[in-house]
Parts: structure tokens; C-alpha cells; sequence
């Protein structure tokens, strides 16, 4: 990794359905392989089913389950004089929604449902009315912040 600047950010294009670009970036983190069809198929088929059994937008159900999933503060750890704090901090909107993103896939594959359409739009579902394992990490996350509120004033 270069030490000399950033590494650019890409641009990345919306998704072809319904033009939005966080369903894009969803879509590429879901991708396995390279395999940017199958990722496709498996979020629009898992649109789908939301939009039959919420009877709602499935890309609002999406976006509200995000929104519920996205973390506000976070630890990082601090090393401050032969002692490493757990130093909470505010998230970053583009770190928001990257854990989000990454928080609600993987709880999605960890559900124990048979196909991957199923888990992904249970898992949206979910975190859309605020439960759910992605919605547990990020309630687990603010819960470890508030414990370490004492260490806050080592924020850099």
C-alpha cells in the first residue's frame, strides 16, 4: 500500500433497475467472484419477495433497513503510554454505510434459511421493523462505545 496519498475513489454507476447507487454498491459487496449477474438476480429476486410480503417500496424497506442498521459510534483502539484504550468515536457517513452494508450481508448469510433470495429479504426485513442480528452488532456496538465513554477524551 502506498504511503504517499489516498488511493482515489472509484465511481461506481447505479444500478440498472432502479438507479440507485447505494443498491449498487450493496450489489458489489454481495458479489462473490466476480459474479456481478448472480449478485443481481439474487437482490432483485430478494426485492421482489419484499415487495410481496410488505406490500411497500422494496428500495425504501431497503434504504429504512440501512438507515437501522448503520452505526453511530464506534471504538477504536487507542495506545497511549503502554496501554490500549477502547476510544469511542463518531462514524464517518461513507464508514456508516459500509458497515452496514457489510454488517446486513453477512447477517444475511448466516441465517439458516435455503436460498440466498430468502435469507437476504428476511435479513431486510428485519432490519427495516429494527430487529435482527445486523440490528443486534450495531445496538453491540453503541453498547461497547457507551461502556468506554470514560476513555473518550484520548479521541485524536
Amino acid at each position: 500500500m502506498s504511503r504517499r496519498h489516498r488511493a482515489d475513489k472509484r465511481e461506481i454507476n447505479p444500478d440498472p433497475k432502479f438507479g440507485d447507487l447505494v443498491v449498487s454498491k450493496f450489489m458489489n459487496n454481495l458479489m462473490h467472484a466476480g459474479k456481478k449477474s448472480v449478485a443481481e438476480t439474487i437482490v432483485y429476486s430478494a426485492f421482489d419477495r419484499i415487495q410481496a410480503k410488505a406490500k411497500q417500496d422494496p428500495v425504501q424497506v431497503f434504504h429504512q433497513a440501512l438507515d437501522n442498521v448503520a452505526p453511530a459510534i464506534e471504538v477504536r483502539s487507542r495506545r497511549v503510554g503502554g496501554a490500549t484504550y477502547q476510544v469511542p468515536v463518531e462514524v464517518r457517513a461513507e464508514r456508516r454505510q459500509a458497515l452496514a452494508i457489510r454488517w446486513l450481508i453477512q447477517a444475511a448469510r448466516g441465517r439458516n434459511e435455503n436460498t440466498m433470495v430468502d435469507r437476504l429479504s428476511g435479513e431486510l426485513l428485519d432490519a427495516a421493523s429494527n430487529r435482527g442480528t445486523a440490528v443486534k452488532k450495531r445496538e453491540d456496538t453503541h453498547r461497547m462505545a457507551e461502556a468506554n465513554r470514560a476513555f473518550s477524551h484520548y479521541r485524536w
